[in-house]
């Protein structure tokens, strides 16, 4: 195993190691079984194409070298044991696979969702002993949620159907447990970048279309950096979901259910009309943001595979004006005085003094923002950061090559 194309520089091979056989030791301690096997799967990071894919548009996403860590054994039984490092353990029984009300918004709904869905296409599920920890943060914007669903999937896929199933399909998995069991709506994008690995392309319309292409930003003398803003999403699941949803209304007009089946042409065309019908101006100028980020997204896709610096970072500034100015997500319009995001990125262009990028990272409202930073301005940068949000509020990371797999099997 090439640990290097998960973790890149992150760790050295010892440190590696620590990590595997402490969590083998844990499982040791709180199942009293070996493990059987190990799983990796990857964080992820949106480089464009801000809220497109719940409309099935184009996105620009890649796997990082931040990842959820599972240590495995199997049981005779449907019983899920499952302990995550810092959080309560919990035991579920699958030989239920409908959504439970109760477990709307915890883990146990993506579980029995996962598995839910596994069976619904034809697959086999059956009884673990999990345990895992994970180097993805939770509320950073790097979705620790999604690669905890990938993870689930692949441990079923690979110890319960030979892995059958595709990285799309694992994704999707994931996407279903969250919507229908979870109770979140989400697109499908983090999923599918946190099952791939390296930066991918995906065209969601009709069907996702996932296209590879060779990321390296330190060729470019660049660090990709995720600035937390420190500030709370917690009571934001109205904003989040008014972006899909004024999306859909103006899909609506021309007579289709997402914004993917309407031609762009046609849009533009008649914006006019369409503000008359709906009377939603924000939702008209979110459609054009879909329009002009899908394009985007392309073309930064293309400015990557061509070795373009600066196409790339001038598209990642427009990606960034244009989720600022027409998508509407650097702060709540219900708490106008709580703007963490647009706070951070002013402090972030101030600093980089029109080197390198800056943008709106994920859902945006409060979370991350994401900057292409010049490696010799990187610390200085960092610091500022650090002193005007918090300390440790910067993660530098890297694109991961590998995709979600088992890293380790002590079955063979």
């Amino acid at each position: 195993m090439d640990l290097s194309r998960i973790y890149a520089d992150r760790m050295t091979e010892e440190q590696s190691q620590q990590r595997f056989e402490k969590l083998k030791q844990q499982h040791k301690e709180l199942f009293k079984r070996d493990t059987r096997a190990i799983f990796s799967t990857p964080g992820r990071t949106e480089l464009g194409g801000n809220h497109t894919d719940h409309n099935l548009g184009t996105v620009l996403a890649a796997s990082i070298n931040l990842d959820i860590l599972s240590a495995v054994s199997l049981r005779d039984d449907k019983i899920v044991n499952f302990c995550s490092e810092g959080f309560k353990p919990f035991q579920i029984n699958l030989d239920t696979l409908e959504p439970i009300k109760e477990e709307e918004g915890t883990t146990k709904a993506l579980v029995r969702g996962i598995g839910s869905s596994i069976v619904n296409k034809g697959g086999n599920i059956g009884g673990v002993n999990i345990n895992l920890i994970s180097s993805v943060p939770p509320g950073s914007g790097l979705s620790s949620s999604a690669a905890l669903e990938v993870m689930i999937a692949t441990v079923f896929n690979s110890l319960y159907n030979k892995d059958r199933f595709s990285t799309t399909e694992l994704a999707i998995m994931g996407q279903e447990a969250e919507n229908k069991f979870f109770g979140k709506p989400c697109g499908l994008m983090d999923q599918i970048a946190c099952a791939n690995g390296g930066a991918v392309g995906i065209d969601f319309y009709p069907k996702p279309v996932i296209s590879h292409v060779e990321t390296d930003f330190s060729r470019w003398g660049l660090k990709l950096v995720i600035i937390n803003t420190a500030s709370d999403h917690a009571k934001l699941t109205s904003e989040y979901s008014d972006i899909p949803s004024e999306m859909f209304s103006v899909a609506k007009f021309f007579g289709k259910s997402v914004l993917g089946e309407v031609k762009e042409e046609e849009f533009f065309e008649n914006m006019k009309e369409v503000r008359k019908d709906i009377k939603n101006d924000r939702a008209v100028l979110r459609a054009l943001h879909f329009f002009n980020e899908n394009r985007r997204a392309k073309q930064m896709f293309e400015a990557l595979k061509t070795d373009n610096k600066n196409a790339y970072l001038s598209l990642m500034k427009e990606s960034g004006d244009s989720s600022y100015r027409f998508l509407q997500n650097v702060y709540a319009p219900s708490d106008p005085k709580n703007q963490g995001v647009a706070f951070a990125l002013a402090t972030a262009e101030r600093l980089l003094n029109k080197e390198g990028a800056v943008r709106v990272h994920g859902g945006g409202f409060a979370g991350t923002i994401q900057a292409l930073v010049p490696t010799d301005m990187c610390e200085h940068f960092i610091c500022g950061m650090e002193k005007n949000i918090e300390i440790g509020c910067c993660t530098v990371i890297e694109i991961r090559k590998d995709p979600t797999e088992k890293i380790f099997d002590y079955s063979i």
